[in-house]
């Protein structure tokens, strides 16, 4: 980051949250990424453009070229002339897509067990330490990225475009539900030891093995992040029914 860049942030007062004008675009999808993963930004919510912009101290336009790229991720929708909503799911949609992503990323550990290059596993190694590290710190966003980057780190590791397209186009519609299963303290401490599986396989380049795996860790993130899901909208209904 060039020293301009370093002594002009972008502030927020309230909130903390800093800005740098030279990854201005990346960093605001990414904070807008993290408050729908959080929770902060609700499921069938209406983004709320003008909060966001005194928030994060920009103006309407990187706000709304990041909703573009979260409408690709299928985070957000994009409503002609209203703005955005937070995209919701039901209960099917979580468990047709989890599905699908057991299948998808079976496969992608099943060619990155033989396609990928000794240094790029044991970069997918450090990151799981890193990972493991801020899982017995408790913090949890951090443990999500980094949680996420193992993903995609394997994902780009099976060497298919095609693979990575079809992955992509569908993963980003449940980055909260997948955040909702580590707010179970015991699901979070299999969710870590299935990792620990994870990079076993794959160090010993075992591609049924990592197939499996992986498999089974999507269903297992499946079953927690219904039974949050609608865990969260009784307490949601409860909200209302108080109000």
């Amino acid at each position: 980051m060039a020293a301009s860049d370093q002594q002009n942030p972008r502030t927020d007062q309230t909130s903390g949250r800093r800005i740098a004008r030279q990854t201005l675009h990346d960093e605001v999808v990414n904070q807008v990424r993290n408050m729908i993963i959080e929770g902060e930004l609700s499921q069938g919510e209406r983004v709320p453009e003008r909060q966001l912009c005194e928030q994060l101290g920009i103006s309407r336009t990187p706000l709304r070229e990041a909703l573009k790229v979260l409408a690709s991720e299928g985070m957000v929708e994009l409503l002609p002339n209203r703005g955005a909503r937070v995209t919701k799911l039901t209960l099917d949609d979580l468990q047709e897509i989890f599905e699908v992503l057991g299948a998808l990323e079976g496969l992608s550990g099943e060619l990155a067990a033989v396609r990928m290059s000794d240094a790029d596993i044991a970069e997918v190694r450090e990151l799981h330490d890193r990972m493991v590290d801020a899982y017995e710190k408790r913090e949890r966003l951090e443990y999500f990225v980094l949680n996420q980057q193992i993903h995609d780190r394997i994902m780009d590791g099976a060497q298919s475009e095609t693979l990575r397209s079809i992955y992509q186009s569908i993963c980003g519609r449940v980055r909260h539900a997948r955040y909702l299963t580590n707010l179970s303290e015991k699901r979070w401490k299999q969710a870590v030891n299935e990792h620990s599986a994870i990079i076993g396989a794959l160090e010993d380049r075992d591609s049924d093995k990592l197939f499996r795996i992986l498999r089974q860790h999507l269903r297992n993130k499946a079953d927690v992040a219904k039974a949050a899901w609608i865990e969260g909208g009784d307490r949601q209904a409860d909200a209302r029914q108080a109000s």
